[in-house]
């Protein structure tokens, strides 16, 4: 190798870690080309830049009261009176009618929460 080349290895020696990865993204930019396709042997011209797509986390939910087998309705009656303050009436309409909903725009620890509730009592729930 030239001396040119060594000094330029040798220099490189010294670069933090961050500092490479700069350098990498200059020489990407400049000259065009893909640093990872070079590890594949070969130099591709730097395609347009991947759009990133942010998966924005869920922070509303619905519950459902989904089934309710027959011996454990008083159990989920009183949870869902307790969850919703219905009365007795509306209550029992709400749980003979499953899959229903029961509350709306819940947080999600609260709607997980009254899902733990419903399902200890017996019945079967989903958030949605």
């Amino acid at each position: 190798m030239s001396e040119k080349i060594d000094q330029i290895v040798e220099d490189l020696k010294t670069l933090t870690l961050l500092e490479a990865s700069e350098l990498v993204t200059k020489i990407e930019e400049t000259f065009g080309v893909d640093a990872s396709a070079a590890a594949s042997g070969g130099v591709v011209m730097a395609a347009a830049p991947a759009v990133v797509e942010e998966v924005e986390e869920k922070t509303e939910f619905n519950l459902m009261l989904d089934e309710v087998p027959a011996d454990k309705k008083i159990a989920v009656l009183k949870v869902v009176r307790s969850l919703t303050g219905l009365g007795l009436k509306e209550a029992k309409e709400l749980v003979e009618s499953a899959p229903k909903q029961i509350q709306e725009g819940l947080g999600k620890d609260a709607a997980e929460e009254a899902k733990k509730q419903i399902e200890a009592a017996g019945g079967k729930a989903s958030l949605t």
